[in-house]
């Protein structure tokens, strides 16, 4: 049984899968298919309906629709015999240019010729499709033309003013006329006994969705307020926020549940005519826009600071937010419910315009009061010190700017009696501000989400998510931004379309999808040559016998490489042929010879380094009077680490072309000179001696070549000798030096050698009293041992003055 199950399974699944691949074979067109007789007359009624003018708009859009649906068939023309097409053109280039004497042999002449019969057969379908696109291009622009047309003239229309006293009794009289229709077919229905035993029947049913309505309506949002306080606690969380916000949901739901039974109960009754069921059937819209509106007015403005206002205002500001934003929702759904009743009871243009004009001026005293609380919000958070915050405060301030000015312009307009152009502009304002909550509603439950995930309140201050997540919601938002302030959907349609096509300029044509192929490819080469580079370095190269700087410059140029090669085959696969930026390489390259000379030069100086690899990674160098370690060779820079822990960015060129010394070049080992002077006196050789074993009992010291010591001369002040010796790692040098002239001390202690120091006598003469006195012959005093100056050496032979 349950192998026949399984098998029964995949037979229907088999069937449902060939079935939608059938019917889509064959509502394909052929090239056969197209029936261009059809699209001619189809055109021809096109042209005949824009140049009578007396289609109605409806008409036009369902023409244009039409047509678009034979020009995407066109457009799938258009790509008809690509591959055949391509390669004709291939073996023709192969064949080479005609010679220009004409003279060409038999059999190459006869296969050119086949070879361009071919192309033109091949062509033929594709040339007659891009007619036939080119001509609908031009009928849909024409009629997009002609509707907007019409639109502009119905909003600049002057129609009947609602202030002027005399249309009054008119909607009066239009407004009882409407509840007298509604009356009288009640009554009507009534009276039918049919009607009267169809409503008994339903009586129980109507009841309790009446009943079921009326207690959703009053008590749905007071039991999900009571459950959602609970839900977010005393010390709410990310996820105690979310599961709230996730319950908030019932406080318009449930509501308009309600509303949906109430309205169910009502035409289950059966005695309402046709315009009592219109009455009721439009309320769920208008109730879906009150309540819809009233919850993000509670979210933006929330009762409790738990629930993280969006606006820094205080309770009783939010509180006018609150009642504001609610009534602003009720404004748009009497809006729309004005609206149906006015269609479905063909009330006259004066009496619609009495009627929406109080919605209108109540609209624009709620709009002033929303504008000054967004004032308060800028005058706030413009005292916070983020730069954000400063940012979103100015862009509170042009809205509230904006709402001022919509709050007088359209009562004004609808005064005089451009009652269009004052609901093109005040019923999407409305709607764009209800738009704005919900974006900065789902804004702030994404970022608590990425709060939740990462277990860290503080880490979405500074983190890109939220500047991200805020960019691609607005981005997203584009198109119903487009559709509330009028846009219509063919037009939407009609950009998307132009959009997918791409731009082209220079030859060459750029696509979102084109795009899409080049990142995806890009990133994946990337990707690999960030994965072979980590084998090479992790797995591979150490095993090898090279030296570190051969690793890495392989690494390093194993990344050029690879990204060159990704770039290149991301290029190539998005379809963008290199051959058309010829001319732009060219001037790119004079350009760059003239203008960015050091940077070239810097950049073939680091290929330089890479290949000839005079400095590896890790090298003691000494460059422009700069010691260091070299940490890192890119392509434009070196960077040395000095033994101060600071960083020196060297270009490039400075390695090439001058002076560079690299004190670890190949190996470690060299040289540590020690230079030490001894007093007079002193017998050289045991010094020698001292010094030569303080050389070699040192464990950094190479015994080949043993270490030397050196008389050098005789000094003005000692005897000069020097150390030199080979270390196994010159990284050590000062170190080694240290140790040695520590040595070196204690062992002259020992023996008794002294060291000494510089050693000058000062005289001070008296020029008055030798020129007074006869000159006697001065003999010089020698030289002590400390050379310190005395008081004998100060006093002299002067006047006692002190000069």
């Amino acid at each position: 049984m349950l192998r026949l199950l399984c098998l029964v399974l995949c037979l229907a699944l088999g069937a449902a899968v060939a079935v939608p691949d059938t019917a889509l074979a064959q509502g394909q067109h052929t090239p056969d298919a197209v029936d261009y007789v059809t699209w001619e007359e189809l055109a021809a009624d096109a042209d005949e309906m824009l140049a009578n003018g007396e289609a109605s708009t409806g008409q036009l859009e369902n023409m244009r629709a039409q047509i678009n649906g034979w020009r995407q068939q066109f457009v799938e023309m258009q790509g008809l015999n690509s591959t055949a097409i391509r390669t004709v053109r291939d073996q023709i280039a192969a064949l080479g240019p005609v010679p220009e004497t004409g003279e060409e042999a038999e059999d190459i002449a006869a296969q050119r010729a086949e070879l361009n019969r071919r192309l033109a057969r091949l062509e033929a379908p594709v040339k007659l499709a891009d007619l036939a696109r080119s001509r609908a291009d031009g009928l849909v622009t024409n009629i997009d033309g002609a509707i907007r047309d019409r639109q502009t003239q119905a909003l600049l229309r002057l129609g009947p003013s609602p202030v002027n006293p005399l249309h009054w009794p008119t909607a009066v009289k239009e407004l009882y006329r409407a509840v007298d229709t509604v009356r009288a077919e009640t009554a009507t229905n009534w009276q039918s006994s049919f009607r009267r035993t169809r409503f008994q029947g339903n009586l129980p049913g109507v009841i309790a969705l009446g009943l079921i309505g009326l207690l959703l309506m009053t008590r749905g949002r007071v039991w999900t307020m009571r459950l959602a306080a609970r839900v977010l606690g005393d010390t709410p969380t990310a996820g105690r926020r979310l599961s709230a916000f996730a319950i908030s949901f019932g406080e318009w739901l449930l509501p308009y549940l309600g509303v949906i039974s109430i309205v169910v109960a009502g035409v289950l009754t059966g005695i309402l005519g046709s315009k009592g069921n219109l009455v009721l059937e439009s309320l769920p819209a208008a109730a879906f826009i009150l309540l819809l509106a009233r919850w993000l007015s509670l979210r933006v403005f929330p009762r409790d600071d738990r629930q993280l206002p969006l606006l820094t205002l205080g309770p009783s500001e939010r509180a006018t937010g609150r009642l504001s934003g609610g009534s602003l929702g009720l404004v748009v759904a009497g809006f729309a419910y004005v609206q149906d009743l006015a269609d479905g009871f063909d009330w006259s243009e004066a009496a619609r315009n009495v009627m929406i004009f109080p919605l209108m001026v109540l609209a624009s005293l709620l709009l002033l009061r929303l504008a000054r609380l967004l004032m308060r919000h800028s005058k706030a958070a413009a005292n916070e010190p983020e730069t954000e915050l400063t940012f979103r405060s100015k862009l509170v301030r042009i809205l509230a700017r904006a709402l001022w000015a919509l709050a007088l312009l359209a009562p004004l307009l609808s005064a005089i009696g451009y009652m269009s152009a004052a609901e093109a502009m005040m019923l999407p304002a409305l709607l764009s501000l209800m738009m704005i909550a919900a974006l900065l509603l789902v804004q702030r439950v994404l970022s608590e989400v990425y709060i939740m995930l990462r277990g860290n309140a503080q880490s979405i201050d500074d983190s890109l998510f939220p500047v991200l997540l805020g960019f691609f919601l607005v981005l997203g938002s584009v198109p119903v931004f487009a559709l509330i302030w009028g846009a219509r959907p063919a037009q939407l349609q009609e950009a998307w379309l132009s959009f997918t096509q791409g731009v082209s300029f220079g030859g060459i044509t750029l696509s979102p999808t084109g795009f899409l192929i080049l990142a995806v490819v890009f990133t994946l080469g990337y990707l690999l040559t960030r994965l072979i580079q980590g084998t090479l370095k992790n797995a591979i190269l150490p095993k090898t016998k090279l030296d570190m700087g051969g690793r890495n410059a392989i690494v390093s140029g194993v990344g050029y490489v690879g990204i060159f090669l990704a770039a290149l085959v991301s290029i190539t696969a998005a379809g963008i042929d290199l051959s058309s930026l010829a001319i732009v390489a060219g001037a790119l390259s004079v350009g760059i010879g003239f203008g960015l000379q050091n940077i070239v030069s810097n950049f073939v100086s680091g290929i330089i380094l890479l290949i000839e690899r005079p400095i590896s990674e890790g090298d003691w160098i000494e460059v422009g009077g700069q010691h260091g370690y070299v940490r890192s060779i890119s392509v434009r820079s070196t960077r040395i680490e000095t033994f101060d822990r600071t960083d020196v960015i060297v270009p490039n060129a400075d390695f090439v072309s001058g002076t560079v010394t690299n004190y670890t070049r190949g190996n470690t080992v060299g040289r540590v000179i020690v230079p030490v002077g001894v007093a007079y006196g002193t017998d050289t050789r045991r010094v020698e001696k001292i010094l030569r074993d303080v050389a070699e009992a040192h464990p950094m010291v190479l015994m080949q070549p043993p270490p030397t010591v050196l008389f050098q001369n005789f000094g003005a002040s000692s005897l000069d000798f020097e150390i030199r010796a080979i270390l196994r790692d010159v990284n050590w040098v000062a170190s080694v030096k240290s140790d040695m002239n520590h040595e070196i001390a204690r062992r002259f202690a020992e023996e008794g050698i002294e060291i000494p120091f510089p050693q000058q006598d000062v005289w001070f003469r008296n020029a008055t009293a030798e020129a007074k006195e006869p000159k006697a012959p001065v003999k010089p005093k020698t030289s002590q041992s400390p050379a310190a100056l005395t008081e004998g050496d100060v006093e002299g032979e002067g006047d006692g003055d002190g000069r």
